[in-house]
């Protein structure tokens, strides 16, 4: 029990004056970044499921659409 108290208490130590904590600023930023990669990993998947994906009920049916055409 001695070894599980001296961990707890080596743990808070280190959180408390050991880590160098981000600014708000580097914070915003970092919230900035990925808030552009997740939105421009969602337009390229998007794309992509409107170039290969099956539309039966638009104009356009996707390149899958296509083929799924020609091998009936």
């Amino acid at each position: 029990m001695s070894k599980f108290v001296d961990n707890i208490k080596a743990s808070k130590d280190e959180l408390l004056h050991k880590v160098t904590w981000p600014t708000y600023s580097d914070l915003q930023n970092s919230a900035v970044v990925v808030f552009v990669a997740a939105l421009l990993i969602a337009v390229v998947v998007f794309v992509m499921d409107m170039i290969l994906g099956v539309h039966p009920d638009m104009a356009w049916k996707g390149i899958l659409g296509y083929i799924y055409d020609l091998l009936r």
